[in-house]
């Protein structure tokens, strides 16, 4: 599915569910490009900026299907 394609939500979803939909999936598409490359994204963990494996942080955010 594109970024721009429109994706079908609840009748009852709010906008903010809606945007958090788009950023989690931008998040994911950008750790699987990335991963793609090994390359590394750098994040902020408890407070601690580290470099991170994009395949590592892959594996703890949530499957498209399973987002919201």
């Amino acid at each position: 599915m594109a970024l721009n394609s429109p994706t079908s939500f609840p009748s009852g979803a709010s906008f903010s569910e809606k945007l958090l939909y788009g950023v989690q999936k931008a998040l994911r598409k950008l750790a699987e490009e990335t991963a793609a490359k090994d390359g590394n994204l750098v994040v902020k963990i408890d407070g601690e900026i580290k470099d991170v494996p994009a395949k590592e942080l892959l594996k703890t955010l949530p499957k498209q299907d399973k987002m919201l």
